[in-house]
């Protein structure tokens, strides 16, 4: 079966997939940026839907079996709550959040919520959350988002270069812009479990872009150290090499974080799960996009700058040369007739070429024997 008529999964899983990610660069750069402009334009107009833990204010709860989201809140909305946060929790716990001008109502809300489910006053738990937690765990946040880009830009620069490390952190900055957008268009709340989730993202998103730029930093010892290949060449090579690795990391990781929110946060009613991982699934897409169509591409761009590559680029360029290599056809020596090293182009193909053996050496070979005369007979 050829190559053209297999599915793409065993393309992949054979190594003969040959996508050319740099050529359409352009194209992916703007739309992230497209995305992250939006996002951002709605961040400024809607802002972000903080949780309680955040603005400040008071929860009650209460088992209240058999009363739906609706019932709770056609009794609230009397009080002036119709636009209080109302779930329910485990299939029975009835939980209310309500704002700081509301909390003076506690005492009235608390006896409603006791008459809705049937149950004293005193078996509805109230707490009272001020703003200046949610005050403390951003400034947290935000001191541990610092350490960490400086402590994973010194660790890229000196395992790799200085170059990559820069990749990395555009790759992270729009992973971060583009989950803070989709939170505020989408409307999603804002809670500490959503902060953590995004120290999270940022762990998973270095992860992914440490495999790719460690397949690149192993072709540049070998491959493109012939000079045969360009970078970009040889970017788009390394991440053919690494996308059955990086598909079957991302779908691993989001599997996990899909139960969480079908059976943690629905059917179970864990809220706190679902926050974590509504952020970390959002996250995770991003990351795993950012560390193919956004690091990688930035990275050949800055290293075809430097005066040799751009070298190279220019005479690959003018002998037109055919698009990328495979890693099938890399792993089998196509690199040409006398490999990496060798001079001839890249070979496309894995079909043997059939030599002539050489002639055996002549030097102190006796002399041939005179042949004795005789009669015929």
């Amino acid at each position: 079966m050829s190559a053209e008529k297999r599915s793409i999964w065993q393309r992949l899983y054979n190594g003969e997939t040959s996508f050319d990610f740099l050529s359409r660069r352009r194209l992916w750069l703007c739309l992230s940026a497209g995305v992250i402009l939006v996002g951002m334009a709605s961040l400024g107009l809607r802002g972000l839907n903080f949780g309680i833990d955040f603005r400040g204010g008071a929860a009650w709860e209460v088992e209240a079996p058999g009363v739906s989201v609706g019932d709770a809140r056609d009794a609230l909305t009397p009080l002036g709550l119709d636009d209080a946060k109302i779930q329910i929790l485990g299939g029975d716990t009835l939980r209310v959040q309500a704002d700081p001008e509301d909390r003076s109502r506690r005492d009235e809300v608390s006896a409603t919520l006791a008459e809705l489910a049937g149950a004293p006053v005193g078996q509805v738990s109230v707490n009272d959350v001020g703003p200046s937690w949610g005050d403390e765990i951003t400034e947290k946040a935000r001191n541990a988002l610092v350490v960490f880009l400086v402590a994973i830009t010194l660790y890229i620069t000196l395992r790799f270069e200085w170059k990559m490390a820069l990749a990395t952190l555009a790759a992270l900055v729009h992973d971060i812009l583009v989950t803070v957008g989709v939170y505020s268009l989408s409307g999603f709340e804002v809670t500490p479990a959503t902060v953590i989730a995004g120290l999270t993202i940022l762990g998973y998103s270095i992860y992914d872009g440490i495999v790719v730029f460690d397949k690149i930093d192993e072709n540049t010892k070998g491959l493109a150290a012939s000079g045969r290949l360009t970078y970009g060449g040889m970017v788009n090579l390394s991440l053919n090499q690494v996308l059955m690795r990086t598909l079957n990391t991302s779908v691993t990781a989001l599997l996990p974080i899909l139960s969480l929110l079908i059976v943690g946060g629905q059917i179970l009613g864990a809220v706190t799960l679902q926050d974590f991982a509504l952020a970390l699934l959002v996250g995770l897409a991003a990351s795993a996009y950012s560390s193919i169509f956004i690091a990688s591409p930035l990275l050949a761009l800055l290293k075809e700058r430097e005066p040799r590559y751009a070298t190279i680029k220019q005479r690959i360029q003018a002998k037109g040369t055919s698009g990328p290599l495979t890693p099938a056809a890399a792993a089998a020596g196509g690199f040409g007739a006398t490999g990496p090293a060798g001079g001839g182009e890249p070979n496309r193909g894995t079909t043997a070429t059939k030599t002539t053996p050489p002639a055996r050496p002549t030097a102190n070979r006796p002399p041939p024997r005179p042949r004795k005369k005789g009669k015929r007979r």
